[in-house]
């Protein structure tokens, strides 16, 4: 079972600040720093980390070498990954004192996927194997119809949630990845147990893990939940703290771990991101997680 990430590569710049800028203020910020990220990216590189072998495919622009370069140190395989002229896929990330972040994205060479570079990079997978999708990129509802066909295990990420998605048959999804307030647009629903309900009753054969914040996470396959609590720590940075969950639970899947045991792992490993400044650079290798 190989996994394939058609997913996102962006240059995260991060500024540290007392709260998040209001409308028409103008606030001075304590600290700059760049990193590499994308959720397609994190995904990526939590998945490497936590043991799986994975193959992301995806574009960058100018001064994207260095998000090639990160996938590969972690043990991203990047064969499939693409260079073209033009601005990389970027983000404007506030954190704030309390380690809270608002992201500003720009899709960049992240949306210029084109219907034949899909076809050629699924062309290298099978029945079985998985392919992992968030909303940092074009065309996820063909993506989502080829590798359906292909029957693909399809693990989709809504996020960010736009009007993008609304052309995906999410029938054809195999699990869904969220938080609540992506599991809330999707739904309209906007308490756990309403999300979790509306989920099963519109896609009954579509396993869901929702993430809560502070409340853990749930997973949902039909009639049987399991719930997992957080470990608790001091929160510096929360930007790759639900594609470290992501990387990590799909790892659980591929090891054919009980529900239980994958959110207990995912649960412990974003711990751990969460007190780590960045995005790429908070998530933890395996052996961190098993101490």
């Amino acid at each position: 079972m190989k996994v394939l990430n058609l997913g996102s590569l962006n240059l995260d710049y991060v500024y540290s600040v007392d709260h998040m800028v209001l409308p028409g203020e103008t606030l001075s910020s304590y600290g700059m720093e760049t990193f590499c990220g994308g959720k397609g990216l994190n995904q990526s590189i939590a998945l490497a980390r936590a043991g799986a072998e994975v193959y992301h495919a995806g574009l960058v622009g100018d001064g994207g070498e260095i998000l090639i370069d990160t996938c590969r140190e972690a043990g991203v395989h990047t064969d499939f990954i693409q260079k073209l002229e033009g601005p990389c896929g970027h983000t404007i990330i506030q954190v704030d004192k309390n380690g809270q972040n608002c992201i500003l994205l720009y899709g960049g060479s992240n949306q210029k996927m084109t219907k034949e570079y899909i076809d050629t990079v699924l062309g290298h997978f099978d029945k079985g194997d998985i392919l992992l999708l968030q909303n940092e990129v074009n065309l996820v509802d063909y993506m989502i119809d080829q590798a359906y066909a292909k029957q693909m295990m399809i693990i989709l990420n809504p996020s960010p949630y736009n009007s993008a998605l609304d052309t995906c048959d999410y029938s054809k999804v195999s699990m869904f990845l969220m938080n609540e307030i992506e599991g809330a647009q999707v739904t309209g629903e906007q308490e756990p147990e309403g999300i979790l309900q509306e989920l099963s009753k519109r896609y009954p054969t579509v396993k869901t893990v929702l993430t809560l914040g502070g409340d853990g996470a749930v997973y949902q396959d039909g009639d049987s939940i399991c719930r997992q609590a957080i470990f608790p720590v001091k929160a510096v940075d929360t930007t790759a703290a639900g594609d470290t969950f992501t990387g990590y639970f799909i790892t659980s899947i591929i090891e054919k771990m009980e529900p239980s045991e994958g959110l207990k792992l995912a649960a412990k490993a974003s711990s751990i991101a969460v007190s780590r400044a960045g995005a790429a650079a908070s998530i933890p290798a395996r052996a961190e997680v098993m101490v």
